[in-house]
């Protein structure tokens, strides 16, 4: 399940079990025996066959259990992940933990959960049993109130594991009174029915079929997802073909070496597939190439060709969510990982299988290198969205293009790409650079694509403070750069001298540079780089006093982003004129640039601005007296600052100035007081810390969102606002403005994200307000 980029206030607090589960039909008692164990034991782990309900289960359990874990129940899903060295950081992600230092990411999750009382459910571990059993047990012997479930296939053998093996669901017996009073008491035959009726609302058990339901459930076995798969076909054909059908195919058979149950669900799936139109049965080996899941443009770019026209995928999409193979959320289609591996091995044998897996990495690195091209721009937090919901899909296809495509130029381009995402995405610097290092180990010819992962690679290095190998890999860089006159990379590796004479504390040098670098990018006509020089330079030039011209740059740099609707952007400007404003005493104006920029960015999910924002409003808070909340808001900001794995990583200018205001407030509250307030700033949270530094309530305000700049949403958005506002539903706004009905359906989802709003009330609500304080205003 993809989880997009979202408000801070979607971390730390309550978890990512989703707000509504499907009816759950059956095995009550065995729910409540997974409560008694998951109360008395610190690991319990599903066992059993595939489609058996391992992860339905588990979903159930952590349901009925949430209210006893007060920091947040947790579903990490690992049915996608190939590598076992991606476990730990999965977790974190999807924790919300920012790793951008060398910190293993197990002493990163162990930092954070040593005092938290959580649930984690690690489902589909099986393919990755080491990693998940080695991540389990360190976290549990370092985090003494944190509990686990898993799924899986075997046992973790993890000491102190409590097993559960998941049976399936009840059948009637050959002889079974089969009226439809009594099959309603089995298990298999109440999730039949249910989902037969949502098939088919005609549908219903009665005196003439139930020994037909009976007998299908007895010979599916009671696995659900074979139930499920079977029930959708009530829809097309009578029971008795059903039947008969599923028996011509347990006849076929597979091989008797295979455990009964696998069989059987093997056999149902089979027996789906030869229900598909030869069209359909190719979509579903092609699909299978995707990780993660995937959106219609997708499936369009990676599955059409050979016999598939791009306009017949939607109409070949859809009739598999009809026949349950694939699932749809919101714009998304996922596979429940039976049918995935199902349709993987039928790739493999079709002998396709390295051309789509081709075509799947060239699609994504066109993708890549669009929201890098689009980076300075409206789009900033829809690209952010999209690529975090498909960083399944990009993690694949990287490691296509690292290991079996043999173009390893390719992945130097690729991974460049991402440059402005990685932390984003994958919470991660580290996990980019050892992208990069491959990539870069592979292919030593000098080419535009090595001096930009190069410079990447510095960029990396120049956020967790590592000045040295920052230094050394831009020298290469340049060096590539100067031989091929590679003008951009020469721009940016001008720039970022800029920042290490800067971090350097040898000003002069880099306002030479940044300047520089400006005039290069301007001469290059790039948007973004000349956005991020001025932006150092407000800094840079701050730092020297030179305040008008600082004032000069921040204006620019601020118009910039009106000018293109860059709204995250924006946020990392404010904070730079707030640390110059801070730096001249201006301690007011410095408050209020920061706080503008501190209220989007938690709802961008910036962690690292976040921290940035804390840490300086806490030294205001000091330099005004209010030493109480001070050490509240440092609490917080190291406590931000750890979130994103290092302790103001990067910023040595902002060090000496940390420990100045430390100092003071030991000394002025003492070391008892100090502590307190520190420890409770630490372990609010990031949204109830944003929130106390904008002196809010822990919800936001939607009035309050989206007013640091002059109109968050473009004039298409407000439109769509507006009718939001008077009640119309999606289907509605579609129709009133002769646009499809996925397109409004993207349009409100992309009014949430950057709105910072989780429902259709509170943009009314925004609406509202801003209306009534400026009767005039219209979107635009």
């Amino acid at each position: 399940m993809g989880v997009m980029v979202a408000p801070i206030s979607a971390h730390r607090k309550a978890g990512n079990l989703p707000a509504d589960v499907t009816s759950y039909i059956g095995q009550r008692r065995l729910v409540s025996e997974a409560r008694r164990l998951i109360s008395a034991a610190r690991l319990l782990t599903f066992t059993g066959p595939g489609g058996i309900g391992k992860s339905r289960l588990s979903l159930r359990v952590a349901t009925e259990v949430r209210r006893a874990f007060s920091d947040g129940v947790w579903i990490v899903e690992l049915a996608d992940l190939t590598d076992e060295e991606l476990v730990g950081r999965t977790v974190a992600t999807t924790l919300g933990l920012r790793d951008q230092s060398d910190e293993p990411p197990i002493d990163v999750l162990l930092d954070y959960l040593a005092d938290k009382q959580t649930l984690l459910v690690l489902d589909n571990c099986e393919h990755l049993l080491d990693g998940a059993a080695i991540l389990a047990r360190k976290l549990l012997s370092g985090a003494p109130q944190l509990r686990i479930i898993a799924t899986s296939r075997q046992p973790l053998c993890v000491e102190g594991e409590h097993v559960l093996q998941v049976p399936p669901l009840t059948t009637p017996a050959p002889d079974a009174d089969c009226s439809p009073a009594s099959l309603a008491h089995y298990e298999a035959v109440a999730l039949f029915a249910e989902r037969a009726k949502a098939a088919s609302a005609a549908f219903a058990i009665t005196a003439e079929n139930g020994p037909q339901v009976a007998l299908l459930c007895r010979r599916l076995a009671g696995i659900p997802l074979a139930i499920e798969l079977a029930a959708v076909r009530v829809r097309s054909l009578p029971l008795e073909q059903i039947v008969s059908r599923l028996n011509d195919r347990f006849a076929a058979g597979t091989s008797r070496a295979t455990p009964p149950r696998q069989r059987t669900l093997r056999a149902a799936i089979d027996w789906s597939f030869d229900l598909c139109a030869p069209a359909e049965q190719t979509m579903w080996a092609r699909m299978s190439v995707f990780a993660g899941g995937f959106e219609l443009e997708d499936a369009e770019q990676v599955c059409a060709g050979d016999g598939i026209g791009s306009d017949e995928v939607f109409d070949l999409v859809a009739g598999l969510v009809d026949k349950s193979i694939l699932l749809r959320e919101g714009h998304r289609y996922l596979q429940l990982e039976p049918i995935h591996a199902y349709g993987a091995e039928l790739l493999k044998r079709s002998g396709h299988e390295t051309e789509l897996r081709t075509r799947h990495q060239d699609w994504y690195r066109r993708l890549a290198a669009r929201a890098d091209d689009g980076w300075l721009g409206p789009d900033q937090i829809e690209w952010l969205a999209r690529l975090q919901r498909d960083k399944g899909n990009i993690r694949a296809a990287l490691t296509f293009c690292l290991e079996e495509s043999g173009r390893p130029g390719t992945a130097l381009g690729f991974v460049s790409s991402l440059w402005n995402y990685w932390i984003f995405i994958f919470g991660s610097y580290t996990e980019g650079r050892d992208y990069l290092d491959r990539a870069l180990a592979l292919d030593t010819e000098p080419s535009t694509e090595r001096a930009k992962a190069l410079w990447v690679d510095a960029w990396f290095a120049l956020r967790r403070g590592e000045i040295d190998a920052a230094a050394d890999l831009l020298a290469e860089s340049r060096l590539i750069a100067e031989r091929l006159q590679d003008t951009d990379a020469l721009a940016v590796t001008t720039h970022f001298r800029g920042l290490i004479a800067f971090f350097r504390g040898e000003v002069p040098d880099a306002v030479t540079l940044l300047e520089e670098a400006r005039d290069r990018y301007r001469a290059e006509d790039s948007t973004a780089g000349r956005w991020m020089a001025l932006c150092h330079l407000v800094m840079a030039t701050s730092t020297m006093g030179d305040y008008e011209e600082a004032d000069a740059y921040g204006a620019q740099c601020m118009e910039m982003c009106e000018t293109h609707s860059a709204y995250l952007s924006r946020s990392n400007a404010l904070w730079a004129m707030g640390y110059g404003r801070w730096l001249r005493g201006d301690q007011q104006r410095a408050a209020a640039f920061l706080v503008d920029g501190l209220r989007a960015m938690r709802t961008t999910g910036d962690a690292w601005g976040v921290a940035e924002c804390l840490e300086v409003l806490a030294w205001i808070a000091v330099a005004d007296g209010r030493y109480e909340r001070g050490a509240r808001l440092l609490g917080a900001a190291q406590a931000a600052w750890r979130s994103i794995g290092a302790s103001i990583p990067g910023m040595r200018f902002l060090v000496a100035s940390h420990d100045r205001y430390e100092a003071v407030l030991r000394e002025r509250l003492g070391a008892g007081r100090f502590a307190e307030a520190l420890r409770a700033g630490g372990e609010s949270g990031l949204e109830e810390a944003a929130a106390f530094a904008l002196d809010e309530a822990t919800t936001p305000d939607p009035a309050a969102a989206g007013q640091g700049m002059k109109q968050p949403l473009t004039r298409r958005e407000m439109e769509i606002a507006e009718l939001v506002a008077k009640g119309l539903r999606n289907k509605d706004i579609a129709s009133t403005l002769v646009i499809a009905q996925r397109t409004a359906e993207g349009h409100v989802e992309r009014i949430l994200q950057k709105l910072g709003f989780t429902s259709r009330v509170q943009i009314a609500r925004w609406v509202a307000e801003r209306t009534a304080a400026d009767p005039d205003h219209r979107g635009g």
